[in-house]
């Protein structure tokens, strides 16, 4: 099919050396978006616990278990409250410093409801961050990592994530029109609902759950399926 090919058997040239900058070789069939430019059961959480550091290092990792779980399981689970932390959202600038590839932290990254509208966020590591009904609307996110992460309803629209690895993110209901994917690795994502309308994957690389996923999503039209390489309809 034009557009897009298995990674084992060719890769677009710009997209070559890609893999080798993130980590280990996929395991599974990944789809490369070449580009037309250039040809169970509810889980509980624990309760806060800010007089004890102990229960709220519980709390924090009875919330990674969730983000763990399998990834079918977490909308079902139910969530933590909010971080009562008043500078919570800030730690978006920090990022996750531990567990890069398992989003496992000591402190659960809460950036619900946050708005980082026209910020840079470019390299942060965001795995494991609970970013629902967030807003990075035109947020520069290049390079940034987000493995296991739940963004439910938050909005990315005109984000640049250029490069980024976006791991078994839950995007459902998210906003991504006019988001840019352009060399991104998208594997075992969740796209229910998603406004993609306008949005780019030049030589993203793109699982092939996910390629079917984004196919079959009735916002991919036009330039973007172009570039997904979707069947035309």
């Amino acid at each position: 099919m034009a557009g897009r090919t298995m990674l084992q058997s060719h890769v677009c040239p710009s997209a070559l050396g890609a893999p080798g900058n993130r980590g280990s070789a996929p395991r599974r069939p990944f789809m490369v978006a070449c580009g037309h430019r250039q040809q169970q059961q509810p889980l509980k959480i624990f309760p806060k616990a800010e007089s004890d550091p102990a229960l709220k290092l519980i709390g924090s990792l009875a919330a990674a278990a969730v983000l763990l779980a399998p990834h079918n399981a977490l909308a079902n689970a139910r969530l933590p409250p909010v971080d009562s932390d008043p500078n919570r959202c800030d730690r978006a600038f920090v990022g996750n410093t531990l567990g890069m590839a398992n989003a496992v932290s000591d402190k659960l990254l809460d950036l619900r409801s946050c708005v980082y509208t026209g910020k840079n966020l470019a390299d942060k590591v965001l795995s494991g961050a609970l970013v629902a009904d967030a807003d990075f609307s035109n947020t520069v996110m290049s390079n940034v990592t987000m493995t296991k992460s739940y963004a439910k309803g938050a909005n990315f629209s005109g984000s640049d994530l250029t490069n980024s690895v976006l791991d078994r993110v839950d995007f459902t209901d998210a906003n991504l029109s006019h988001a840019k994917f352009t060399n991104a690795v998208i594997t075992g994502a969740k796209f229910a609902g998603a406004n993609l309308d306008g949005a780019t994957f030049e030589d993203a690389l793109i699982g092939q759950e996910d390629y079917k996923q984004l196919c079959l999503n009735p916002t991919v039209i036009g330039e973007t399926r172009v570039d997904i390489g979707c069947k035309t309809r």
